[in-house]
């Protein structure tokens, strides 16, 4: 049995915390973008995201990072299915951000930890201990709580931890390199944002480097890395 040493622990645990903090001011970030449509905001994110990744993996690994997953029909495929799970999954997020709807937002994602054990259970075929079967009950407990206080179902919330789920489950079963395989998912996605992009410059909305300020374009270049 593997043991960890406290100082592996401490950094562990600065590393989840850092996380978690940065992960919680994201919806700062995004809603300083609410004068930007939310379709222009999610174009700019995968264009952005796909020129930084692609160029980090060319930059560090030449093409060996494409050659790799492009001889795995399979893999290519899956990402496919993941690209279009992880687009739906960052629009739906910026949009609930932007349209106010930032609790509902955020139990998606307290939704989707149990959605994924519980793919997990039944399609990976996963055993979990009594103390975690415990822990997961507890959870859904206030989920459950949660969503009979808000009074409705809990549509955005369930959009966000579905596509995330399929996401994670995708991503699971395809054995690539895990920033390889987000540069292959952001290559699938760049030609429909860059048109989406484009459109909205076209008076739909986009005003990127005319009209909208400096500093809002380049929160938008940011956004890839966000």
């Amino acid at each position: 049995m593997s043991t960890v040493s406290p100082q592996e622990a401490r950094r562990g645990l600065l590393i989840t915390a850092s996380t978690f903090v940065l992960w919680g001011l994201v919806p700062v970030y995004w809603h300083l973008l609410k004068a930007v449509p939310s379709l222009q905001i999610i174009a700019h994110r995968i264009v952005w995201s796909t020129v930084l990744v692609v160029a980090w993996l060319l930059a560090t690994s030449g093409l060996r990072w494409w050659r790799s997953i492009a001889a795995q029909p399979r893999a290519l495929w899956m990402l496919a299915g993941s690209s279009v799970a992880i687009a739906f999954n960052w629009g739906l997020y910026i949009w609930s951000i932007n349209a106010g709807h930032v609790i509902e937002a955020s139990l998606g994602y307290f939704i989707n930890p149990l959605l994924s054990v519980l793919l997990g259970v039944l399609v990976l075929k996963e055993r979990l201990r009594r103390t975690q079967w415990v822990a997961v009950v507890c959870a859904a407990a206030g989920v459950l709580w949660l969503t009979i206080d808000a009074g409705a179902p809990p549509w955005i919330a369930l959009g966000l931890a579905v596509s995330f789920g399929i996401y994670g489950l995708l991503r699971k079963v395809v054995a690539v390199d895990p920033v390889a395989g987000l540069g292959v998912e952001s290559v699938y996605l760049f030609v429909p944002a860059s048109l989406l992009a484009a459109w909205g410059e076209q008076g739909h909305g986009g005003a990127f480097l005319s009209g909208w300020n400096l500093c809002t374009d380049a929160m938008l270049i940011f956004g890839g890395v966000v």
